[in-house]
């Protein structure tokens, strides 16, 4: 299983949120890219990066920090604000590895499909993020009211092949992750399915990699030193 250490992005700063709320926005590292860097160096290859500032307002403004991340030697997977062709043409013009089209998939899964035959399924992943079953838009201010196991096999029909899920109940609570709808998940379509929010230890980390998922997401656990990221790289196995 993959481990994706996290950084969210903020107007330049690394945050992080409780619930996806944006009342509760707190800064956690000095430096994100000092932050990147000690990631690389626990042996993480692969990061997590949202810019919140594109997420809520559809203006992404950390591309600087993305870029230099890329420069790191991360694989950079990258969510928040890509809504249209052009989005991605500059995101990966960062020198991302791969791009995350959250909201956009719900009111224009017509984009993904452009998105896919563009970039290929390997660099494209779609954000099922849900709120008590039901999607979330506009960084998780909006509910759609689509439930998310029905918008996941949409997805999956447009030929998406990797899906990150974010149970916005777990997110930032260090509560553990929601497997009974990860399982759910697992049974409804076949795509490669990142876990999101909730990973409280490394004993999640190993729960869910023997749960067979394809990779996990670690954001406040390791900021609040309940992970140990190199020990997580090396319990998930070839990165």
């Amino acid at each position: 299983m993959l481990i994706f250490p996290a950084i969210d992005l903020k107007d330049g700063k690394a945050v992080r949120l409780r619930r996806g709320d944006f009342s509760t926005v707190h800064q956690v590292a000095d430096d994100p890219l000092e932050t990147a860097r000690t990631f690389c160096a626990a042996g993480a290859r692969y990061l997590h990066m949202v810019d919140l500032d594109g997420a809520r307002d559809g203006i992404r403004k950390n591309s600087a920090i993305v870029r230099a991340a890329a420069s790191a030697g991360l694989r950079i997977e990258l969510g928040g604000g890509i809504r249209s062709a052009a989005d991605l043409e500059a995101v990966f013009a960062l020198g991302v590895w791969r791009a995350v089209i959250g909201s956009a998939a719900v009111s224009r899964p017509d984009f993904v499909r452009e998105a896919l035959a563009a970039w290929g399924p390997e660099r494209i992943a779609v954000g099922v993020d849900a709120k008590d079953g039901l999607v979330r838009t506009a960084g998780w201010e909006e509910n759609a009211g689509v439930d998310y196991l029905a918008f996941a096999r949409q997805m999956e029909d447009l030929g998406v092949r990797h899906i990150i899920f974010t149970d916005i109940d777990t997110d930032g609570v260090l509560a553990g992750p929601a497997f009974d709808r990860l399982e759910a998940l697992q049974k409804t379509v076949s795509c490669a399915i990142t876990a999101s929010g909730g990973v409280s230890s490394n004993a999640d980390l190993r729960a869910l990699r023997d749960q067979g998922l394809y990779a996990a997401i670690v954001g406040k656990a390791w900021y609040a030193g309940a992970v140990d990221l190199a020990q997580a790289v090396e319990e998930g196995g070839p990165q």
